[in-house]
This record gives C-alpha cells, sequence and structure tokens, in this order.
C-alpha cells in the first residue's frame, strides 16, 4: 500500500529565535540552514525578511538545496492594498520560495490586538495570500491561535481556514500559540476541521507549555494534518516548541506512524540525528541535555547491574530502538561496536572508508572517548575530528610549527586621556625549518594571534587570503576562575564552506591557539 507524505517544517529560525537569551547570528543561521538540510527536511522557515538587519542579509539569498526556503511576515495591514504595504513587499522580493503569514484565528485577538473587524482580518488574509502567489510563491498562513479562537467561537476560526483555503494557500497550519490544548482536544477539532479542509493541506504548530507539544503534534496527524511544524531540540519561545529531533524519528521508526507515512528523512539521515541535535546546541554554546529522547547521551545508557546483563544478551529488553539508527550510542561496557558504527558514518561523510574489524578504528575510539572526557566535542566541530583521524592514521600533513607564541594585553590612558585596550601577539612559526617571526595588534588577544599567524606563512601565505574567522564561541566545562575551558570557532572561505574546530585548555589563549591552528591546518589541506 502507497504510504502517505507527511511534510516536516522546520521554524528553528524563526519561531526559536524568540527563546529567551537566544541570537543568532548571520553565520549562525546559515550554520543551521545547512544541518537542517541536510537532514531531510521539507520547509525551512528563516525568519521575517525586513524585520532586522540578520532576516534582511539572511535572505539576501536562498539558503537552502533541498529544502523549500520560507519566509514568514505578516498579512497585509488594515487601511491599506497589498501594493502600498512595504512587508509584503519584502516577503515577496525576497529570495524564499514560499511565504508564511500569520493571520489571527481568534476573534477577541483580532479585535484586541489588532483594533480590527473580524471581516477586515479575513480580507487581509485572502489579499496577501493572493500577492504571494501573484508574485510567484507559494503561501501558507499560520493560523495564530487557531485551538483557542476554535473553542470560543468556532465559525469564525473556521471561517479563518475557509478564507485560507479559497484563496489558494497551499498549508493552512492550526496553531496551538498559548500551548494549553489537550491531544484529546487536539484530535477532536481538527476532525471537525477536516470537514471543510483536506487533510494534505492542513498542518500543526504546537508549543509546548503543557510538556505536550509532541504528543500535540501526533495526534493531529493521527486525526488527519499532513505538515507538521517544529524546531530543533524544542527551541522557542516560553516552554519552547514541539520538538522535531524527538518527532522525527518517532514518525520514522515507530510502526503506528512509519507504515502509514512516509517523510524526507531517509534512514541514513536519521543516522545523523544525534549530530544535527549535538551541533545545534554547540552553535547555541550550550550543553546538550543528557536525557533528550532519543538523540540524549544518557537516551541509551544503564547503570543497573542487572539491566546491563539483560542488555548483553538482547539490546531490546530495555531500548526501544537501536541507538545506530539515531546515530546514538549504548554507553555500558559490553560492546564498543555502536561508537564504531559512529565514527564509521562520520569518516564516510569525509571520504575516509574503513572496515569495521581495522584495529585503526578501535584507537581512534580509544582516543576520541579520552578527549571527550578531558572537554573536547566533536559534534559541533568534525573539522577537528576530521584532523584527529589523519593523525592517528598517519596521514596528516605538517604544514607549519609555531614554535612559540605570546600574547599581551595592556590596558592605559590614550594621548588623548581616553581608557584602552591594546592587545598584541608575537608568533615564532617554523615553515620547512625557516622561522618566520611576525607581531600584530588586534581587538583582542584571539584576534592579534590570528593577524599574527597569517602575517607571514611562508609558501603557504597566499593559500589562506580568503580565510576568515566568522564566530568565536567560549564555554566554561567545571566552573571557578581556573576552569576547563572549551572554544569553538567557526571559519569560512571564498568557496563557501564552513567548518568549526575546537580546542581544549584551562588557559582561554591555549584552547583559542588550538582551534586556531586546526582551522589554518583544515584551509591548507583543502587547498593541498
Amino acid at each position: 500500500m502507497t504510504k502517505e507524505r507527511l511534510y516536516l517544517f522546520d521554524t528553528t529560525l524563526r519561531d526559536g529565535a524568540q527563546t529567551t537569551g537566544i541570537e543568532f547570528s548571520l553565520e549562525d543561521k546559515i550554520a543551521i540552514a545547512r544541518l537542517l538540510d541536510g537532514l531531510g527536511v521539507d520547509y525551512v522557515e528563516g525568519g521575517y525578511p525586513g524585520a532586522n538587519v540578520v532576516d534582511t542579509a539572511f535572505f539576501a539569498k536562498k539558503r537552502t538545496e533541498a529544502a523549500q526556503f520560507v519566509a514568514f511576515g505578516m498579512t497585509k495591514r488594515a487601511g491599506r492594498s497589498v501594493e502600498n504595504d512595504p512587508g509584503i513587499a519584502d516577503l515577496i522580493n525576497s529570495s524564499a520560495d514560499a511565504v508564511c503569514y500569520v493571520s489571527k484565528a481568534w476573534d477577541h485577538q483580532v479585535r484586541l490586538a489588532l483594533g480590527i473587524s473580524t471581516k477586515e482580518n479575513l480580507k487581509s488574509l485572502a489579499d496577501s495570500v493572493r500577492a504571494a502567489i501573484d508574485g510567484g510563491k507559494e503561501a501558507f498562513v499560520d493560523c495564530e491561535h487557531f485551538f483557542d479562537g476554535y473553542k470560543a467561537n468556532r465559525a469564525y476560526a473556521l471561517d479563518c481556514v475557509k478564507t485560507a483555503l479559497e484563496a489558494g494557500a497551499r498549508w493552512i497550519v492550526l496553531c496551538d500559540t498559548n500551548g494549553g490544548t489537550m491531544p484529546s482536544e487536539v484530535e477532536e477539532i481538527v476532525a471537525d476541521v477536516l470537514t471543510i479542509a483536506p487533510g494534505d493541506r492542513l498542518g500543526i504548530h504546537a508549543h509546548d507549555d503543557t510538556g505536550q507539544a509532541v504528543a500535540n503534534s501526533l495526534a493531529a496527524v493521527r486525526a488527519g494534518v499532513r505538515q507538521i511544524q517544529g524546531t530543533l531540540n524544542g527551541l522557542g519561545e516560553r516552554c519552547g516548541n514541539a520538538n522535531l529531533v524527538t518527532l522525527i524519528p518517532t514518525l520514522v521508526l515507530k510502526p503506528v506512524f512509519s507504515e502509514r507515512f512516509e517523510t524526507g528523512v531517509t534512514a541514513e539521515k536519521l543516522e545523523t540525528l544525534t549530530h544535527v541535535s549535538r551541533a545545534f546546541d554547540e552553535i547555541l554554546n550550550r550543553g546538550p541535555n543528557r536525557q533528550a529522547p532519543y538523540v540524549g547521551a544518557s537516551a541509551f545508557a544503564t547503570k543497573a547491574g542487572i539491566h546491563a546483563s539483560a542488555i548483553a544478551k538482547d539490546p531490546s529488553t530495555y531500548e526501544h530502538v537501536t541507538p545506530e539508527s539515531v546515530g546514538n550510542e549504548r554507553l555500558i561496557m559490553v560492546s564498543q561496536q555502536a561508537g564504531k558504527s559512529n565514527l564509521l558514518t562520520t569518516l564516510r561523510r569525509f571520504g575516509i572508508e574503513m572496515a569495521k574489524d581495522d584495529p585503526r578504528l578501535d584507537k581512534l575510539l580509544r582516543q576520541v572517548k579520552e578527549r571527550e572526557a578531558r572537554g573536547y566535542s566533536y559534534d559541533g566541530a568534525e573539522a577537528s575530528f576530521f584532523m584527529l583521524a589523519h593523525k592517528m592514521l598517519g596521514t596528516l600533513p605538517k604544514f607549519f610549527d609555531v614554535t612559540s607564541y605570546r600574547t599581551a594585553i595592556e590596558r592605559r590612558h590614550n594621548a588623548r586621556g581616553e581608557m584602552v585596550t591594546v592587545c598584541e601577539a608575537v608568533c615564532k612559526i617554523d615553515v620547512d625549518g625557516e622561522i618566520f617571526m611576525s607581531v600584530a595588534e588586534g581587538n583582542g588577544p584571539i584576534n592579534a594571534l590570528d593577524l599574527a599567524m597569517r602575517k607571514d606563512l611562508g609558501k603557504y601565505s597566499n593559500r589562506i587570503d580568503d580565510l576568515e574567522l566568522v564566530d568565536f564561541k567560549v564555554r566554561i566545562l567545571n566552573g571557578g576562575t581556573g576552569a576547563v575551558t572549551r572554544v569553538l570557532i567557526e571559519s569560512r572561505d571564498d568557496t563557501g564552506e564552513r567548518w568549526f574546530t575546537v580546542g581544549v585548555s584551562p588557559n582561554i589563549i591555549d584552547a583559542s591557539f588550538e582551534a586556531l591552528y586546526e582551522s589554518f591546518t583544515y584551509k591548507l589541506m583543502k587547498t593541498a
């Protein structure tokens, strides 16, 4: 029997950006879009072009290859035409493939927040959808506060759905904006909506204020919707959104869904899920949730001896899916095969083929685990893993060696009596026995060190001209002023490739130097 298609819509870069304490840089958004595109989601909602400098720059060109690139925005303002609404123009003129409008579906919110009539709200909705379609975009509508609106005024909430459908919207998404709807209510209400709109035009957007966003999303699918919206690791306003990292493997691996539906996430792509989840947390500069379903470090861990004994005989006794299926590993001392599988998958991404029984793989696995115990994290720094693997294989070239470096920070008054901070770095670099010494000033010690290192690399200097450091993140791993520090550096070059390197040390400058040195080495390996 042919399976029905479920469509996955990620709103990490828009709704997830409303999380307290989260501010995505342009580089963050580009890196996250790449993770999502590789995972196999169907739609990546990138933000609100025209709303801020970062989103406007992000929509200057298309940021996805496989996924549809979606711009978010408001329907036209009351009292003006779509042709004279600058917000509509920003959406239609963006590089997005589709436009997702937010439109209130609760009559109380229409009057209270917008200060317009319910009739005017429906007109704005219809006109905006038609404008997007006329502009060559697919049109989606997020019916904000739909479930609360339905419970307060069923007729008007359904009128919003009808209006969007008749105007030509590809998807009409039912939003549990306040996150208070129960799964049983979701099923009942969606069943009613299906009397006026087909399921393959309906989506669900659930918030997690009762801890049931995933359950509500699955309830909506059972009832008939065919698009699911969510975010990576459940990011989002207040308590977050439906967690796609939990939803995706449930849809792909659990027979109640997998036997009826298919998504754009293949079994091979699903094996990257743990990497995607943890790499995303590294971009956010935060520690992954160890208890996260499927991808957490403890998701397949056990301490109880009787459990370990049972798992050794039959892993399914305490595992509802195999850890390898989602790229995770079993954390008990009975087998290293799961760990080997993860390494082989990552090595293949870099074009390195090794047999599972290759003794060098055991050595690499031991090195990775030993270094991770010291604070390294390779989920968010694959370029560093790439070099670690080459070092173990004996194929890591030695382009240059920094025989010594020194950084200095001076805080003083300048000639105008202003307090300034001056940072200087001195590097002594050995290139095939030839010594180069460089001095540079920067706006910080790491910037000064970067400038000094690249100032003269001898015969390699012209190969790093386009190397640019675009982001620098610091994580304190164990409190106190003498704590171990992990530094993650993101780099890019004119090819458009971005890569991450990691350094760990009790000394923040030394950790930064390690990540910096590996970034330079990775760039030179690319151009060798």
